[in-house]
């Protein structure tokens, strides 16, 4: 992408109204804009974050053998009164609406309800079992609260998937694998060394259901860890789990967290609160065991924004940053070879913001800080004799002067390496 035709720009004023750090910065850097308090568009350059985020957990969910859907936003209220969960007192986050000729629908906060009653549709025998699905869904929630940016908002992306099983075995054996599926991708987010499996509250399901948090001050949770046995306890379970676990408490670290993932095993439950029934190999009907699962896209994307934005700017991890090089063409002479360099890195698959606009250098410097591009890589009039370009790392700002071949072979290599699936 050329920024000379990109249609965003950045700005050196933090926005009044805005008292989020990660949205604060995304707003400056050009990669959100707000609507409201709790609604952020997300643009081109948002987009490709986002993009790349989604991208990294549609390759571990499929990996596991679950099939990518989208269901609808707007939902039937008779669904959700077979759960009791239409009320108001129950879920009090809905948004809600009524049709033209008065028919009441709601607007998706989850989709446990409605994708039990789209499976009810096709699941018939024992041998349709298991089935996995998942989807990357704009959720509307009424919070009453939307004051952390993008991390907590009345609408926002999650990845949600449900798993439906003949037996319990069945499920705990895919719960598990959900677990380290959901390890690698924050592993690939560049997360993962801060983000624990958490024992939470399981409400009407089971004792206890498990949440993703990871260590961050903007975040709004707070989790007891033991480092040595690597255990996490949600602060509102904390007694119980601990006498479950056998931890004693005294050697609990209390940390601020940010919640980016949870996972619910139902048991049979909510199949039988909906009927959700297959023929097993006895020729007898059967509740089926599920499993729900979810991912906070937005959110992650937020919380990356928290925990490694400098004074600077944004810092993105090279696996979901919208470029992995900043171009920069500075001087008079160097427009040729800036313009060279820019195809030869996108013919190499090298994805490349080049700053071709007619500003200052130091604006130019500046706004590669802001945007957070991993590498931001310089071609300017006192290196054409040499014919070797600046490149400086934006997470550690380590620098150094390369050739054209050289550069590739140093990007190629590093966007191979960290762009495979573990």
């Amino acid at each position: 992408m050329r920024l000379s035709r990109n249609f965003t720009r950045t700005s050196k004023q933090t926005p009044a109204d805005e008292v989020a750090r990660n949205a604060q910065l995304l707003i400056r850097a050009g990669y959100v804009y707000k609507t409201m308090a709790g609604v952020y568009s997300y643009t081109p350059l948002g987009l490709r974050v986002l993009e790349n985020i989604k991208q990294i957990v549609r390759e571990e969910m499929n990996a596991l053998g679950s099939q990518e859907l989208i269901m609808s936003t707007l939902q039937n209220r008779e669904i959700w009164q077979e759960t009791g969960r239409w009320s108001d007192e129950l879920v009090d986050v809905w948004f809600k609406s009524k049709l033209q000729d008065g028919t009441e629908v709601g607007f998706g906060w989850t989709h446990e309800e409605p994708i039990v009653e789209l499976l009810r549709s096709y699941l018939k025998s024992y041998k349709d079992l298991p089935i996995s699905v998942y989807q990357f869904q704009n959720k509307l929630r009424n919070e009453l609260r939307a004051k952390s940016g993008i991390m907590r908002g009345r609408e926002f992306i999650m990845k949600d998937m449900y798993s439906v099983h003949a037996s319990k075995e069945d499920l705990d054996n895919y719960y598990e694998q959900v677990i380290e599926a959901y390890k690698r991708c924050y592993d690939r987010f560049g997360i993962g060394e801060d983000t624990y499996v958490t024992f939470a509250s399981g409400g009407a399901f089971t004792k206890f259901s498990h949440e993703f948090q990871t260590i961050c001050e903007a975040g709004e949770d707070y989790i007891y860890l033991h480092r040595g046995r690597n255990i996490a306890v949600n602060e509102e379970v904390l007694d119980e789990a601990v006498a479950e676990l056998g931890v004693d408490k005294s050697e609990l670290e209390k940390v601020k967290t940010a919640e980016v993932g949870n996972i619910f095993n139902f048991g049979t439950q909510k199949s039988e609160e909906m009927n959700l029934v297959f023929t097993g190999e006895d020729g007898q009907q059967h509740h089926a065991y599920m499993g729900s699962y979810g991912i906070g896209i937005t959110r992650v994307m937020g919380v990356i924004v928290e925990k490694f934005a400098d004074d600077k700017g944004l810092v993105w991890p090279e696996n979901i940053a919208p470029a992995k090089v900043y171009l920069v063409q500075i001087g008079n002479k160097s427009g040729a070879s800036a313009d060279d360099l820019y195809q030869k890195l996108q013919k190499a698959g090298i994805e490349t913001l080049y700053d071709d606009r007619n500003e200052r250098p130091g604006m130019k410097f500046a706004d590669a800080e802001l945007m957070g591009i991993p590498y931001r890589v310089t071609v300017s009039d006192r290196l054409l004799d040499d014919e070797k370009w600046e490149i400086v790392s934006r997470s550690n700002g380590e620098q150094c002067l390369l050739t054209t071949s050289q550069l590739l072979a140093k990007l190629n290599n590093h966007v191979n390496r960290v762009g495979e699936r573990r």
